[in-house]
């Protein structure tokens, strides 16, 4: 991974062979970051998508295999505690020019993935809402 600050954004660009989500986190624990939105754009592979059940308060996760171009990448980081939550949706489609999009649980980069990050001056926390089961962001 390569990182770096212009201005008051970071920009990250994951390698090949990296895992996306684990990227994200690891970019936000090396830059000492309180919160942040990102989006980005990029390739990501062998991919596990979820969509939240609000009724069974749970997701349902489908996996991806081989390649997809990523239309959109956005989402936020934030804490629970000393965790670091990655809450990263996406939309892909595959060589055929259909989309499918949701949860991003996992996936590596095959070529490349770009990613801006928008740093927030205040940390960004989450709490788990009983209600839904989520941890929703603590504002």
């Amino acid at each position: 991974m390569k990182i770096k600050k212009l201005g008051n954004y970071c920009v990250v660009r994951l390698i090949k062979g990296e895992e996306i989500v684990t990227s994200l986190r690891d970019a936000f624990e090396r830059k000492k970051l309180k919160g942040v939105f990102f989006f980005g754009l990029g390739v990501g592979e062998n991919l596990v998508l979820g969509y939240y059940d609000a009724r069974k308060k749970s997701y349902r996760k489908k996996a991806f295999a081989g390649e997809y171009e990523f239309t959109s990448l956005s989402g936020n980081i934030a804490r629970k505690g000393k965790e670091v939550i990655v809450h990263c949706h996406v939309t892909i489609t595959d060589n055929e020019f259909r989309a499918f999009g949701g949860h991003l649980f996992q996936g590596t980069v095959p070529a490349t993935c770009e990613i801006v990050m928008l740093p927030l001056t205040s940390v960004l926390k989450r709490k788990l809402d009983k209600t839904t089961g989520l941890k929703l962001l603590d504002i």
